[in-house]
């Protein structure tokens, strides 16, 4: 396994709000050649990629809102992660979830969310490793909501203020030998504009490639 390769799996040419170029260019720029993204579109092809052996993680934008991920493509996930791989699954990268074998993966399914607004996050937890040097920081982003799977445990990292209560941002938790980390922000590539974002996703892959 390759610890410095990583593939990004996304759509263009079928995702009307989330396409992967853009963000494909940001995470570029953030992971500063510390890495080898290899970007893939959601279709059949890289399901052979993921085993391969060649990757130590996968970060999903998918955009699969009206489709749900091939049987072909769900196993292949399953199996990567169960075995060791990682996950980092950013803003509508919990698409996946589509599929409910890969919703226990995920630890979660998209909701819904109300219009774009100003949001403050907030770190919900102390100590950890993918929260090092992450500041609290305000940007304009869609507020998600989730439906969390009751069998899955999860350590909450970042929560958002929406109406005076807290909702979920981002999580993490283990699948078999693998990690699995889950960053609502990312509707836009400027989403991963704040310098605690960056670095929020920057630790991710690391952690997700057990290089912490």
């Amino acid at each position: 396994m390759d610890h410095k390769q990583i593939l990004l799996i996304g759509d263009e040419r079928q995702a009307k709000w989330h396409p992967l170029g853009p963000m494909r260019k940001r995470l570029e720029q953030i992971l500063g050649g510390r890495f080898r993204l290899v970007a893939m579109e959601s279709d059949e092809s890289w399901p052979a990629l993921l085993d391969s052996g060649e990757f130590a993680a996968c970060i999903s934008y998918a955009d699969l809102w009206k489709r749900v991920p091939a049987p072909r493509q769900t196993a292949a996930l399953l199996k990567f992660v169960a075995g060791g791989g990682g996950l980092l699954a950013i803003h509508n990268g919990i698409s996946l979830a589509n599929a409910w074998e890969l919703l226990q993966v995920i630890g979660a399914k998209f909701a819904g969310h109300p219009p774009s607004c100003e949001l403050h996050f907030r770190r919900a937890a102390d100590d950890h490793p993918i929260l090092r040097g992450v500041q609290n920081f305000a940007m304009k982003e869609e507020p998600y909501r989730f439906e969390f799977d009751p069998c899955t445990p999860r350590t909450l990292l970042l929560e958002y203020e929406y109406e005076g209560k807290r909702w979920p941002s981002a999580w993490e938790h283990r699948y078999g030998l693998g990690r699995v980390v889950y960053f609502h922000p990312g509707h836009t590539a400027d989403s991963l504009k704040p310098e605690a974002a960056q670095r929020f996703v920057a630790n991710s892959v690391r952690w997700i490639a057990g290089l912490d």
